[in-house]
């Protein structure tokens, strides 16, 4: 990867992780390593799944939402505090993946 990438890549994990954190008690449920894993594998994800017209069309967004989901219940991410989350996510993958989209 080159330099570039490499600061898009952490600028989205640091987003991603940003969001997540903002639930105090997954920080403390979980630890920080933890949630970083989590927003690496969320940046994966949806890098991998986003389309040129993503925010436009629900199905992809429907899509996104449920892996977004799984990975947050695969980690053990508090069951009350996800669908906050997840539209936190949502919403961070939004403002960056206007590069990603090919």
């Amino acid at each position: 990867m080159s330099a570039f990438t490499d600061s898009v890549v952490e600028e989205a994990e640091l987003a991603f992780y940003d969001a997540l954190e903002t639930n105090d008690s997954a920080v403390k449920l979980m630890g920080d390593e933890t949630l970083r894993l989590i927003a690496k594998e969320l940046v994966a994800t949806v890098k991998k799944n986003v389309t040129i017209d993503w925010t436009l069309r629900e199905n992809v967004r429907a899509q996104l939402r449920v892996y977004v989901q799984r990975i947050l219940r695969r980690y053990g991410y508090p069951p009350d505090k996800q669908e906050k989350a997840t539209q936190t996510v949502l919403e961070q993958a939004e403002v960056l993946s206007e590069g990603w989209a090919g």
